[in-house]
This record gives structure tokens, C-alpha cells and sequence, in this order.
């Protein structure tokens, strides 16, 4: 129990005595709110996880670090594998531009089944619309159980809409969606 040094007041308890512990108890913010503490060490370490997390660039660029005494690594890997992991460029069919994939949108304008006739289908749906948006990248492809097309990159759900109803005003495409999909976007 603290002691009264005779300078804190006017004679509320005798001089050199004990303090009454209400006015301890006053002064010591933590032993009010232990909440507090918890809260501040909760911050601290979610401020110090973020850090690392922004500070680390991807787990590979980590790995191959230089660090004295301890060696260096070095990873030779396909680009495909950083694409993969969302920081990358993957050439693309073209083998001079490079792209980068990422999480994004596109319309879709055909859903077929896994037949023959499907994926002519497929192919003719994709060749329309060439023909009517020459600039619009057009995706046909066989994603089990069904033949595909889709078309455009596009970042956004806004994007992507703008572009569906500029197909569905032509008439040709009736089943016209927007999904999410893995986009190319161009370097």
C-alpha cells in the first residue's frame, strides 16, 4: 500500500500513513480497465503483422534473399508460377507481349454442352462476335462439362456490364452473363 509523504493533501488521513485505496485505485488507468491493455497489445501486434506482410513483396523474393553467413538461394522457376501467384507476367500467344493475370470479369455469351455440335457452336458464337467487336479479346475453350465463350478483361463489374448490354442490343446473343473469371491484362 503507498505511503503519504505529507505533500498530497490537506489532512485527509494522517500524515505518513497510508493512502486509502479508492485514491490508488483512481490514478492507475490500467487496474480500472484491463481492457485496455489488451486492446493496445491486440494493435501493436496486428500494426507489426501488417508491416511484415507489406514488407514481404511475395514468398519466393523473400527465399532468395542475400543474407551474410548464411548463404544465398537462388529459384529457377517458370513465370507461369509467379503469374500463378498474382505478381507475375506470363507471355502470351503471341510470345512478345507479356500479361499479367489477375482476378477479374468477363462476359460470357455461350454455355453449351460437352458435344461436338457444342463446341462448333462455340467457335461460331466467338466468330460473330470478331466479326462485330474486332478490339474485343474472345475466349472459346472447354471447361468440363461444357464448351465456352467468353469475352473481355475487365477489371470491373461496370466494365463488364457496359459491354453486356452492348452485345445483348444487337440481338444475336440471348445468353449473355457476367463471370468472374482469371482476366489478362495487357503489360
Amino acid at each position: 500500500m503507498p505511503t503519504c509523504l505529507g505533500k498530497c493533501c490537506a489532512g485527509g488521513h494522517a500524515a505518513g500513513g497510508a493512502l486509502p485505496s479508492s485514491l490508488f485505485l483512481s490514478f492507475n488507468p490500467f487496474i480500472q480497465r484491463p481492457n485496455h491493455m489488451k486492446r493496445l497489445l491486440l494493435a501493436l501486434a496486428g500494426l507489426s503483422f501488417l508491416l511484415s506482410a507489406a514488407a514481404q513483396d511475395n514468398i519466393v523474393k523473400s527465399l532468395e534473399r542475400n543474407v551474410p553467413g548464411q548463404g544465398k538461394v537462388t529459384i529457377h522457376q517458370d513465370e507461369r508460377i509467379e503469374a500463378l501467384l498474382g505478381r507475375g507476367a506470363v507471355p502470351s500467344s503471341t510470345g512478345e507481349r507479356k500479361t499479367l493475370r489477375a482476378a477479374g470479369y468477363r462476359v460470357q455469351v455461350y454455355a453449351g454442352s460437352n458435344t461436338r455440335q457444342a463446341k462448333n457452336e462455340a467457335h461460331s458464337v466467338a466468330a460473330s462476335v470478331k466479326e462485330l467487336f474486332p478490339d474485343l479479346p474472345v475466349y472459346s475453350f472447354f471447361s468440363p462439362p461444357r464448351w465456352l465463350c467468353r469475352v473481355g478483361d475487365y477489371r470491373s463489374v461496370e466494365e463488364a456490364d457496359a459491354m453486356m448490354r452492348k452485345l445483348r442490343a444487337t440481338g444475336e446473343f440471348k445468353e449473355v452473363s457476367i463471370v468472374r473469371d482469371q482476366i489478362q491484362i495487357p503489360l
